[in-house]
């Protein structure tokens, strides 16, 4: 098991991080807790946390799943870890498997993979290969702010592009327009499609909730760049927050399809394992007045738990607040003419490029 060395973290050093804490993940056998022993700066100073870059050992880069309640059955994930560092992000308890926090650790220490290429053209090349939509920023986001030097996601997108492979891209950050020259010709064959996260237009509210991701201003810009050379762009209003963010649904979808979104979804806040008490704690220290409010009327669209993680209610909740969002989300989403159009994506188009040195097929 591999030794947490860092598994607490002084606040002192959160500054531009989303979780307040750093609890040893749980399947640690020691759990270590900060002690003021006096020996501190006179100014009460310390260094940021910085992000620290780790390799991950993958020996694949194709992840599949049967789960009934999600619209794409393979995925890839650039990274394991996310330097935005959403507070709510489900993602986080992953670090846990890694013998790291799902706390600070998850946002400042980032497992990449910089052989993702590699080992997408050899999994694409395998015989028994059947295209399927690929679903990319699912799990964490592949435009978190190390891509703009790493370039994982990039290399990714010119092998699916060499292979003719379709793709869809979740994504809050706008660095993405940096890859329009591949996804722009993508999209006019059918093969790439675009969602851009957009959880508030407060930009306060955003900057305490998802510090290092993109200002709700540049992600609604970022949709009109994409829309604006045909690629298809739609809006997620992920996670919905009651008593916190709720009440932005109608001018955030307003804002994204005035932009150019041609769909729209949303996601009710999900709270499975260390995320619940992570969430509590950053309501606690950045909205005092309303943290219980909010984790009460969460509770009640989770049958009276801080999560239910049963397959098609995990997503939107239950209860009558839950039908409450549906139904505002349904108005919404037939009043801005969103959803209208669901063209899936081409598989028809996937082919394996010769290689080097390869021999040609004989027809």
């Amino acid at each position: 098991m591999t030794t947490v060395l860092d598994s607490t973290a002084d606040t002192r050093r959160l500054r531009g991080r989303g979780a307040v804490s750093n609890a040893a993940g749980r399947f640690e056998k020691e759990q270590r807790v900060l002690v003021d022993d006096g020996w501190t700066n006179d100014d009460g100073e310390e260094p940021s946390l910085k992000t620290e870059i780790l390799r991950d050992s993958a020996r694949t880069i194709i992840t599949r799943n049967n789960s009934p309640d999600i619209s794409f059955s393979q995925s890839i994930n650039p990274y394991k870890g996310c330097e935005h560092g959403c507070i709510y992000c489900f993602a986080r308890p992953t670090h846990a498997y890694l013998g790291f926090s799902p706390g600070a650790d998850f946002e400042s220490k980032i497992f990449t993979k910089p052989n993702a290429a590699e080992l997408l053209r050899k999994e694409l090349s395998a015989k028994n290969y059947v295209p399927k939509v690929l679903a990319i920023g699912t799990n964490t986001d592949p435009y978190q702010p190390i891509e703009t030097k790493l370039r994982i996601m990039r290399s990714i997108l010119e092998v699916l592009w060499e292979y003719k492979h379709p793709v869809g891209i979740v994504t809050k950050n706008a660095g993405i327009l940096r890859d329009i020259d591949i996804l722009a010709p993508m999209a006019e064959a059918g093969l790439a499609k675009v969602a851009l996260s957009v959880t508030t237009l407060d930009r306060k509210l955003a900057r305490t909730m998802e510090p290092r991701a993109s200002t709700p201003p540049k992600r609604i810009e970022a949709i009109k760049t994409l829309a604006s050379v045909g690629i298809p762009t739609a809006v997620m209003f992920a996670p919905i927050i009651p008593a916190l963010n709720d009440d932005e649904m109608e001018s955030v979808l307003a804002a994204a399809k005035d932009a150019g979104a041609r769909s729209a979804g949303y996601v009710l806040l999900r709270l499975p394992l260390e995320i619940k008490d992570l969430f509590r704690e950053w309501l606690e220290a950045n909205e005092p007045g309303r943290a219980k409010h909010v984790m009460s009327l969460i509770r009640s669209m989770r049958g009276g738990k801080d999560y239910d993680a049963q397959w098609n209610t995990r997503m939107r909740g239950t209860g009558p607040y839950a039908d409450m969002i549906a139904k505002r989300f349904r108005i919404a989403v037939k009043r801005l003419g969103l959803n209208a159009d669901h063209r899936p994506l081409d598989t028809s188009q996937f082919k394996r490029p010769i290689q080097a040195g390869q021999q040609l097929e004989l027809l």
